[in-house]
């Protein structure tokens, strides 16, 4: 069964497109929880516990783990533990955004696929094809491959063009074709640039778009959806961090993002 099919389940099942992301920022994160022996996974706990019943996907940005050291890996590794006793049928992602020499990748895949047990891992495609195989040859894993991101500089290389079409073109095509010999590869496009979003999807089809943006950086729902949606109405990953996990209610505000996404479906 390819990977996306479990991520596709899960969207059927609670009817949802949302992703929430573990974005467990240790400064961030409620007082109650720094007391507590493991903060982060706790607070973790918390959110998911809270929100499971909208949530499609969950997405850790490994940046907040890796920068607590050995305990913040451990209390990301006891998240994943905790999602596939509690909740084995919603989708993992890691936002690790790898990218090297395939030698080296061999380990990401062995943390970030075998340890962690991610379903899913954001990579970066710019050593090309050769480097990502260790990634794309697990079949049983999906490969997010960086298209055309969100962030406000995206465009000073993602824009460049090449033989007259831009770079974040050449990339989509890459991982539609060449690259997804697995059925694995899915793609990420930010919701914050929703024209791109619909370029892309008329190049990929029906594959499923990461897209992060909503929330915090300011994309809009309505087009996101819109744009990115493919032709069974599913397609896209929608994810948002800061603006479920840090409110007092997240259960209520991925309930509200999980509505406003299903009016524009």
């Amino acid at each position: 069964m390819p990977i996306i099919d479990k991520y596709n389940q899960r969207a059927d099942k609670v009817n949802s497109l949302v992703c929430v992301g573990l974005d467990s920022d240790f400064e961030k994160i409620p007082e109650r929880f720094k007391k507590m022996e493991n903060p982060q996974f706790e607070f973790n706990k918390w959110i998911i516990d809270q929100t499971h019943e909208y949530a499609a996907a969950f997405k850790a940005n490994i940046a907040f783990y890796d920068a607590r050291g050995d305990q913040g890996l451990r209390e990301l590794k006891m998240t994943q533990d905790y999602l596939v006793e509690k909740y084995p049928d919603i989708f993992r992602v890691c936002d690790s955004k790898r990218g090297d020499i395939g030698n080296t990748n061999n380990g990401y895949v062995e943390e970030l696929f075998d340890w962690l047990d991610f379903d899913a891992i954001t990579l970066h495609p710019y050593f090309g094809k050769e480097s990502l195989m260790p990634f794309l040859d697990r079949a049983d894993k999906g490969c997010i491959i960086l298209c055309r991101s969100s962030n406000p500089g995206a465009g000073e290389l993602q824009d460049l063009l090449v033989d007259g079409k831009p770079l974040w073109k050449i990339v989509a095509e890459k991982t539609q074709g060449d690259w997804n010999f697995n059925n694995n590869c899915l793609l990420m496009v930010g919701a914050t640039v929703p024209k791109e979003a619909g370029e892309a999807r008329k190049i990929i089809g029906d594959m499923t778009i990461l897209m992060p943006g909503i929330g915090a950086q300011g994309g809009d729902v309505e087009a996101a959806v819109k744009a990115g949606m493919n032709s069974e109405k599913k397609g896209l990953i929608i994810n948002s961090s800061r603006g479920i996990i840090f409110v007092e209610n997240p259960a209520e505000e991925a309930k509200k993002l999980r509505d406003e996404i299903n009016k524009y479906r």
